[in-house]
């Protein structure tokens, strides 16, 4: 399983790294939402996508929207992993095509949980 980050900070795709990879993931990294189609242009699709909503150059609900119109990212789940807590944006989110949505601060619990429901983890 190969799963892709995009968050602005260091800290956070850090700590969604060693998740992912506590879980068995192959895990690649990207900055923001244009670095993160990038990353999916050259490495190919990945299972998972784990993606922050504010990021400078492209933030992820753009990138949501562009990976949504590539027919190459369907079977792609992307979780949206965010401070954004409001209903709207849960909603939005998951109209433009999230799988998942979970709100900042999380724990390991909360990721390996929202996996299982995608049946992207073992309970």
């Amino acid at each position: 399983m190969r799963a892709l980050v995009v968050d602005d900070s260091k800290a956070m795709r850090a700590i969604l790294r060693r998740i992912l990879r506590e879980l068995g993931y192959e895990v690649l990294q990207a900055g923001n939402g244009r670095q993160g189609l990038e990353c999916l242009r050259e490495f190919g699709a990945v299972d998972l996508a784990l993606v922050d909503w504010n990021m400078p150059e492209m933030n992820g609900l753009d990138f949501l929207r562009a990976v949504r119109k590539e027919r190459a990212y369907d079977a792609m789940r992307v979780m949206m992993v965010t401070t954004e807590t409001e209903m709207e944006e849960v909603t939005e989110a998951l109209g433009v095509g999230a799988s998942e949505y979970v709100m900042k601060p999380f724990t390991k619990e909360v990721i390996l949980e929202k996996l299982q429901i995608l049946g992207l983890a073992q309970g």
